[in-house]
């Protein structure tokens, strides 16, 4: 990322003087993110084939509730002390050590870490299994006894998943972001074949489905181990299980436990948004928690592909800004991510709003998922795609906070954002149902934007208000150019569907989907071109500048 560093301007430019736009400010943009943006994309896609599956075997049955609730308690406790826990706390940890330590000083650091994150995971696993009778009771499902089978069942995923993401946090802060990447691909590979290679001997197919998520968090530490390997050769580290007095003991592990804490109490707020509106949407109805999830399963995809990329890229570049004091720089790159998010984000959400039944009937519409069932997800997602913006801006500014070791201050916004999420909830879930649950995510999202932006202008040092109005500047530019590239679509969409009306679901929704989204994208481009748009220019850049480089190739 050290180009994103030239191209944004050095310690000394304001930052209201705007950055020339040219091939290295769109390598900054097509650089690590794209390769991480590809591969978080080939990954949503599959976890769509996966829900996919799951919507043909087990539609919003009492049985995909099951599912749905069991993988939900294990994969709460990885976003705490795994994935999350680790680019928060371990990254900026580890990039200081790495500057200021001896090489004996960090094998002894990562030995330490390697062995509290494993007593502490391992542990928890053990509890989890033991107390899954007592965690499932609380939804109020029909299938009780199956969910708590499949929680048991999924619990370990939890330790292999741990070990995945130590590995991905040594390999991030060395800017190494591929590994990670192919992750989440094996893990929905698994899960997929799972289904097929072991359903025949299993005695339904989401316990098929559970062993899949076991085998997928194995290979998702696997898919990374010899990437490691390799930068440890390199470095020449190499580390072990110590004894536990020595691991609790560390001043490393010491840090991140510090910074690990306050992360653990706000995320701990913000997944806590998901099981409490799923024990709400329980007891709204059978589908309704399945419903939910298929919604939030496509809103993930965006956020995976986009937001999630944006931010695991910016976190280890932020924290060497703000370790070196270049606080301008710093804002500068803030305010350039938060322009991409909205780039991308609000003109989805448009879209999102006038093709979101076709894009349901044509991912998961099947015998199992009839018209109830559609009518269930697209209430839900027509909620849920409103607060896409929001809940990106906060993927985006939460790394902001971590960068500068204050987990602190997005643990206080998750709390207070939590306690608003569950009060609308508990308020819209009886006249609304699924959908008043979806509503209260949205908004509970806005509300933390703007606590964390608040919070965010504490900071002295960091100018905020600058890029809070170069950025709702530029949203409201955004917003304006995809209300107008939509209107076409909505008279558009009633002729398609018409004309290829018939049998199946590719021809009859996913060439309409396909021409929608074709005619949408180029009005955009379009106008974005005709405004003189900085980004849609450093694209055309970008590819202007490939083609050229490869033309003077073959005239040489």
């Amino acid at each position: 990322m050290g180009c994103l560093r030239k191209s944004l301007g050095g310690p000394g430019k304001p930052l209201a003087e705007e950055a020339p736009f040219g091939y290295d400010r769109a390598m900054a943009i097509l650089g690590p993110t794209s390769v991480l943006s590809i591969l978080t994309l080939i990954s949503r896609v599959l976890g769509l084939v996966r829900e996919m599956v799951k919507a043909s075997l087990l539609g919003t049955s009492a049985l995909s509730d099951a599912f749905s609730v069991a993988f939900m308690i294990p994969n709460l406790f990885r976003r705490l002390f795994a994935e999350g826990s680790m680019a928060v706390a371990f990254i900026p940890t580890f990039k200081a050590y790495v500057l200021e330590k001896t090489s004996e000083e960090i094998k002894e650091f990562l030995s330490s870490m390697l062995t509290f994150l494993t007593f502490f995971v391992t542990l928890a696993v053990l509890l989890g299994i033991i107390w899954a009778p007592g965690m499932v009771r609380i939804f109020r499902i029909q299938a009780l006894d199956e969910t708590v089978f499949l929680t048991r069942l999924m619990f370990p995923f939890l330790g292999f998943i741990a070990l995945a993401a130590f590995f991905q946090g040594i390999l991030n802060s060395f800017g190494i972001f591929r590994p990670a990447g192919f992750a989440p691909i094996v893990l929905n590979l698994a899960i997929i074949g799972g289904v097929y290679l072991l359903g025949p001997f299993m005695a339904n197919p989401a316990r098929a489905m559970a062993l899949g998520v076991l085998i997928g968090g194995f290979l998702s530490g696997g898919v990374q181990f010899p990437f490691l390997l390799k930068l440890l050769k390199k470095k020449g580290w190499a580390f072990f299980f110590v004894n536990l007095k020595r691991a609790f003991t560390n001043p490393g592990v010491k840090t991140v436990v510090g910074l690990i804490i306050p992360t653990i109490v706000g995320m701990a707020a913000y997944q806590l948004n998901d099981l409490v509106s799923t024990a709400l949407a329980g007891q709204a109805g059978e589908g309704v928690v399945s419903s939910l999830q298929y919604s939030l399963r496509l809103q993930e995809l965006i956020l995976g592909v986009f937001a999630v990329s944006i931010g695991t890229v910016l976190l280890p570049d932020l924290a060497g800004s703000a370790k070196s004091g270049q606080w301008e720089v710093y804002s500068r790159q803030l305010g350039e991510a938060l322009n991409r998010i909205a780039l991308i984000t609000i003109p989805i959400t448009f879209f999102s709003l006038v093709q979101g039944e076709t894009l349901i009937r044509l991912l998961f519409q099947n015998r199992g998922f009839g018209e109830a069932s559609v009518k269930l997800t697209l209430g839900a997602f027509s909620f849920h795609i409103l607060g896409l913006f929001f809940i990106a801006l906060n993927r985006i500014l939460a790394p902001a906070f971590y960068a500068q070791n204050d987990s602190r201050s997005p643990a206080l916004g998750g709390i207070i954002s939590f306690g608003v999420n569950i009060a609308l909830a508990a308020l819209l879930a009886g006249p609304l149902g699924g959908p008043g649950i979806a509503l209260a995510l949205s908004l509970a999202g806005l509300v933390n934007t703007g606590l964390l932006l608040f919070f965010l202008g504490r900071n002295p040092r960091i100018q905020v208000k600058q890029v809070f109005r170069k950025t709702w500047r530029y949203t409201g530019k955004v917003t304006v150019i995809s209300a107008g590239a939509i209107l076409p679509i909505l008279g558009l969409t009633p002729k398609l569907l018409k004309l290829w009306a018939g049998p199946g679901k590719l021809i009859p929704y996913g060439l309409p989907l396909g021409v929608n989204a074709l005619v949408y994208s180029l009005l955009g481009i379009l106008i974005l071109a005709w405004t003189k748009d900085p980004y849609i220019q450093a694209f055309f850049s970008f590819f202007q500048s490939r083609f050229s480089k490869k033309k003077g190739i073959k005239k040489s």
